[in-house]
C-alpha cells in the first residue's frame, strides 16, 4: 500500500464550480467572514443567552479581587467608608457644610452621595479597561463583546448591593426611620444602573482602540465628583450663577441620582433647607429616566458598531 498521499490542489475550482469568484462560492455554500458582526436584534439575543455567564464572570471576578488582602471582602465596605470619614473631616467639619443640615443629618447625606457616585465612577473606569483587560478571553472565545463591559458594570452593582448594609446603618443611626419612599431606591438604582451600563459601554470602546484614556479618566471624574455636590450642596452654590449654568448643573446625572435616592432615603435630607417641602419635582425623575434609558441605547449601539474590531490589532 502507498503511503504518499497526492498533494492537495489549491487551484480555482473545478466542475460546476468552475470559474466562480470566491464571494460567489462563499455564497453558495453560504460562508460567512469569520467575526462578522451579528445584526442589532440577533446580537441582542446572543447576549440575552450568555447572562449567566455575565453574572457568573462578575461575581468570579468580584471575589477574586480582594483575595490578597487579609481583610476580603471587607474592603469593599471600608473604602467608601475611609473616603467618607476624609470627607466628612475636610467639608463638614473644617468647611462647616453640616452647619446648613438639620442636626445629625449631613454624614447620612454624605453618605448618600459617595456611595451613588462611586457607583458611576468606578464603572466607568473599570469600563474604559474592559477590553484592554481581557484581550486573552476575547481572542481565545466567540461571545457577543458586549458581555464584558456589561459584566464589570455588574461587578460595580455587586458592590453597592453590599455597602448598601452600611449605608443603611448609616442613615438609621442618624435618627431616620424607614418610609415608604425607601421603595423608590429600586427603580433609582435601576435607572442608574443603566446609565451606568451605557457610559461603560463607550468607554470600553473607546479604551479599546486609545488605552491613554484610562489615564486621564481618574482626573474628570474627580472634576465631574467636585462639580455634582458629593460633599456640598452644589446647587446652594450656583444659586446666584447665570441660569444656564443652574440649568446645567440640575440635569447632571450624577447629582439626578444622587438626589433620586437621598429623596428616597429620606426626604429631609434631600430638601434640608425647607424640611416642610419634602417632595421631589416630577422634572428630577424625568432626567433620570432619560439619562437612564437614553444613555444605555447610545451606548449599547455605539459599542455594537465596533463589535468586529475588538481584540484584532
Amino acid at each position: 500500500m502507498s503511503t504518499v498521499s497526492e498533494p492537495v490542489s489549491l487551484s480555482a475550482p473545478r466542475g460546476a464550480d468552475a470559474g466562480l469568484t470566491p464571494k460567489q462560492l462563499a455564497d453558495k455554500y453560504g460562508l460567512a467572514v469569520s467575526g462578522r458582526r451579528p445584526g442589532l436584534f440577533a446580537y441582542t439575543k446572543q447576549l440575552w443567552a450568555r447572562r449567566h455567564f455575565i453574572w457568573a464572570f462578575a461575581t468570579a471576578r468580584l471575589v477574586a479581587q480582594y483575595t490578597d488582602a487579609k481583610l476580603g471582602q471587607l474592603w469593599q465596605v471600608v473604602t467608601p467608608l475611609l473616603n467618607c470619614a476624609v470627607f466628612y473631616l475636610v467639608f463638614g467639619v473644617i468647611l462647616k457644610s453640616k452647619d446648613n443640615f438639620p442636626p445629625n443629618t449631613y454624614i447620612a447625606w454624605l453618605c448618600i452621595g459617595v456611595f451613588v457616585f462611586q457607583f458611576t465612577q468606578n464603572a466607568v473606569q473599570s469600563g474604559t479597561r474592559a477590553i484592554s483587560d481581557s484581550l486573552g478571553l476575547i481572542r481565545a472565545l466567540h461571545f457577543p463583546r458586549a458581555c464584558l463591559p456589561i459584566a464589570f458594570t455588574v461587578i460595580q452593582l455587586q458592590q453597592l448591593l453590599i455597602s448598601m448594609v452600611v449605608l443603611v446603618a448609616t442613615v438609621l443611626a442618624a435618627g431616620i426611620t424607614p418610609g415608604r419612599t425607601w421603595l423608590l431606591i429600586i427603580p433609582a438604582l435601576l435607572l442608574q444602573t443603566m446609565f451606568n451600563t451605557g457610559v461603560s459601554l463607550i468607554f470600553a470602546r473607546i479604551g479599546a482602540k486609545t488605552s491613554d484614556i484610562s489615564q486621564l479618566i481618574p482626573f474628570v471624574m474627580r472634576a465631574w465628583m467636585f462639580l455634582s455636590g458629593v460633599m456640598f450642596s452644589i446647587q446652594d452654590k450656583v444659586s446666584t450663577w447665570p441660569h444656564y449654568i443652574q440649568t446645567i448643573m440640575a440635569v447632571n446625572p450624577a447629582s439626578v441620582y444622587m438626589d433620586l435616592l437621598r429623596h428616597a432615603f429620606a426626604p429631609i435630607i434631600y430638601n434640608h433647607h425647607q424640611p416642610a417641602h419634602q417632595t421631589i419635582p416630577p422634572h428630577q425623575w424625568m432626567y433620570g429616566i432619560a439619562w437612564g434609558v437614553g444613555m444605555f441605547i447610545v451606548g449599547y449601539v455605539f459599542f455594537w458598531k465596533a463589535e468586529e474590531e475588538y481584540g484584532r490589532g
